[in-house]
């Protein structure tokens, strides 16, 4: 299910041009455009889930394969060695500023001790 109004769920669909870094069946990772660290990925869904509060509306086998394509992505973006930060944001008061479940996937130098 796909939210036509939503952002990232035409980032997924083709709609909207985006820097692809990682794609399979059930997930999606791409650049962010406003990029927080040297390596900055979002790492979506492909079926529209509002935030982390909403992982019920993801099957058995997404929510089991979303870890494990997080990392895959990780690695595929060489941040293993020197490690990486996973977030994310649910709600407003969170900063959450696109309402399609994302995952950033930081690293490439080291990150702020803040969020």
């Amino acid at each position: 299910m796909t939210d036509p109004s939503c952002l990232f769920c035409r980032v997924a669909a083709g709609e909207i041009p985006a820097t692809v870094a990682a794609r399979d069946d059930g997930f999606l990772a791409f650049a962010d455009i406003a990029p927080k660290a040297p390596v900055h990925l979002l790492v979506i869904p492909v079926r529209h889930v509002p935030s982390i509060a909403g992982v019920d509306g993801l099957d058995e086998r997404e929510r089991a394969a979303m870890p494990l394509f997080i990392a895959r992505v990780a690695s595929d973006a060489g941040l293993d060695g020197t490690g990486y930060r996973v977030t994310t944001n649910h709600g407003p008061d969170a900063r959450q500023s696109v309402f399609h479940l994302h995952w950033h996937v930081m690293g490439g130098g080291p990150l702020s001790e803040s969020m």
